[in-house]
C-alpha cells in the first residue's frame, strides 16, 4: 500500500501590539507596526509639556499610537513601514515598543529618535519569513500573461520564462507567440516570435539557450527542432537544428548535462524515446518508454542522473481517452526502464518538475473525473529515495495543457493552462508554490 503523507503549511500571522498611555513627560512607545515592522515604528515621547504625543487627542499624549507629531519634534521613527506580509512575523510589545520579530523585509524598520525628550521605540528585526510569497507549502500569483493560452509549452533560462506557442481556444488559432517573464521585476514582454505556429511542443533551457522541440502545427505533428539564443539580436534569435527522428507533439522531455531526451507523444509518435546531443547536433534512438501504447499528454524530469516520466493518456490523444498512474524510470548508464511507484490515481495532462531532489507532478483533465470541469486539482510529489508519493495542497485554480515549469531560486512556476477539459479555455492567470519538501 502506498504511503500517503498530507502536508498542509500554515503561516504565522503577526498582530500589532497597542500604543502606551500619555503621559506629560514620557509616553510609552506606540504601536510596533503590524507585522514586525510597524507603520510608524514606535511613537516619539513628548517634549516639555507634552501637548499631544503622537496621539490624536487630549492633553499629556492621549493615544500615543501614532507618533506623528511630537511637540519638539518629529515622529518618534516613522521607517519600518514594510513589514505588512510578515507571515511569521510576531507583535510588538507595548513595552517600549519593542518590534514584531518577522516582517516582510526584517531589519527595516527601526525607530526614529521622537520629540527632545525621548527615544522612538525600536522596529521589527529579523524577518526572513516575512519575505516569502508564498509561504513554503503554499501557493501564491504573480502576474498575469499578456494573452491567454494553453497546450503551450514552458522553459527557463536565465532568469527568464518563456511560454512558447500554444492556443487560446482552438487548434485553428495556434500561435507563434513567445512572451517572457522576468523573475527579478515580476514582469512580462514579448519575444521573438517561434519560427513557426505550434502547440503541445517541448521546450527546455539548456546552458544559457532555449530549444523548441516538435509539436503540432494546425495540420499535422513536426519534428523540426529550434534553439533560441536570447543574447543575440536586439531581442533573441532562433536558429533550426537537426530535426527530430520522429515527429510528435505532447511528449515531455528532461535534460541531463547537454543531452535532451524526448519521450512519446500523440500518435503516431507512440512510446518513441530518443535523445539529443547538443554538441554534436545528433539524435540517438534509446529503447521505448515501456508500458501502455502510444502514451502522451504526461510528465517528465530528470533527477540524479536518471529520467521520470509520470502519468498521460493512452490509446488515443483526446482528453477522453484512459489515463495511466505508471511511473517509469529510465537509467541512461544501464540503457534499461524499471517502474516506480505509482501516482495516487491516474491523470493525463499533467506537468511536472524536478524541485528539492523530488518529481512535483500537478493538474491535468479528463473525462467524468468527478472533478469540477473535468479538470484534476491534484498536486503529488514523487520521492526517489523512498519510492513514495505524497499528496500535497491542491491547486488553487486547477489547470491542464502546460508541458513544462521552472523552478526558481526555491519556487515551481505555472504560467497559464486549461481552466475546463478539451482545448477551448486557455487563461493568461500565474499560479506559482514554493515547496516545503526536500528529497535530497
Amino acid at each position: 500500500m502506498r504511503r500517503l503523507t498530507f502536508i498542509v503549511a500554515a503561516s504565522l500571522l503577526g498582530f500589532a501590539a497597542c500604543g502606551g498611555s500619555g503621559s506629560t513627560s514620557t509616553d510609552a512607545a506606540g504601536s510596533a507596526g503590524t507585522s514586525g515592522g510597524g507603520t510608524s515604528g514606535g511613537a516619539g515621547t513628548t517634549a516639555a509639556g507634552g501637548t499631544s504625543g503622537g496621539g490624536t487627542g487630549g492633553s499629556a499624549g492621549t493615544g500615543g499610537s501614532a507618533g506623528s507629531t511630537g511637540a519638539a519634534g518629529t515622529a518618534g521613527g516613522a521607517a519600518g513601514t514594510a513589514g505588512a506580509a510578515g507571515s511569521a512575523g510576531s507583535g510588538g510589545s507595548s513595552v517600549a515598543g519593542s518590534g514584531g520579530s518577522g516582517g516582510a523585509t526584517g531589519a527595516g524598520g527601526r525607530g526614529g529618535t521622537g520629540g527632545s525628550a525621548g527615544t522612538g521605540a525600536a522596529g521589527g528585526a529579523g524577518g526572513t519569513a516575512g519575505a516569502m510569497n508564498p509561504a513554503p507549502g503554499q501557493y501564491a500569483r504573480r502576474a498575469m500573461l499578456l494573452a491567454s493560452n494553453s497546450e503551450m509549452a514552458v522553459g527557463e533560462v536565465g532568469g527568464k520564462i518563456y511560454v512558447v506557442g500554444g492556443y487560446p481556444s482552438s487548434p485553428s488559432a495556434t500561435v507563434a507567440t513567445v512572451l517572457v517573464y522576468t523573475i527579478a521585476t515580476d514582469t512580462w514582454a514579448q519575444g521573438p516570435a517561434h519560427p513557426i505556429p505550434v502547440h503541445h511542443p517541448v521546450v527546455t533551457g539548456v546552458n544559457g539557450r532555449l530549444y523548441s522541440l516538435g509539436g503540432q502545427t494546425s495540420s499535422a505533428d513536426t519534428n523540426r527542432v529550434f534553439e533560441l539564443d536570447p543574447t543575440a539580436g536586439t531581442n533573441g534569435t532562433w536558429r533550426e537544428l537537426m530535426a527530430m527522428p520522429t515527429a510528435r507533439g505532447a511528449g515531455a522531455s528532461a535534460v541531463i548535462g547537454d543531452k535532451i531526451y524526448v519521450v512519446a507523444g500523440r500518435p503516431p509518435a507512440g512510446n518513441a524515446f530518443e535523445v539529443y546531443d547538443i554538441s554534436d547536433n545528433a539524435w540517438t534512438a534509446l529503447p521505448d518508454l515501456p508500458g501502455v501504447a502510444e502514451r502522451n499528454h504526461l510528465a517528465a524530469t530528470a533527477i540524479a542522473g536518471k529520467i521520470y516520466v509520470a502519468g498521460g493518456r493512452y490509446n488515443g490523444g483526446g482528453f477522453g481517452d484512459p489515463r495511466t498512474d505508471s511511473l517509469d524510470i529510465f537509467d541512461p548508464g544501464t540503457g534499461a526502464w524499471t517502474t516506480g511507484a505509482r501516482m495516487p490515481r491516474p491523470r493525463g495532462g499533467v506537468n511536472g518538475v524536478a524541485a528539492n531532489g523530488c518529481f512535483f507532478v500537478w493538474g491535468g483533465e479528463g473525462q467524468g473525473i468527478g472533478e469540477p470541469n473535468d479538470v484534476f486539482p491534484d498536486h503529488d510529489v514523487y520521492n526517489p529515495r523512498t519510492n513514495t508519493w505524497t499528496q500535497l495542497l491542491p491547486l488553487p485554480t486547477p489547470i491542464h495543457g502546460v508541458t513544462g515549469a521552472a523552478f526558481v531560486n526555491g519556487i515551481i512556476y505555472m504560467p497559464g493552462g486549461g481552466l475546463s477539459s478539451g482545448g477551448s479555455s486557455g487563461s493568461n492567470i500565474f499560479q506559482v508554490y514554493r515547496p516545503a519538501m526536500t528529497c535530497e
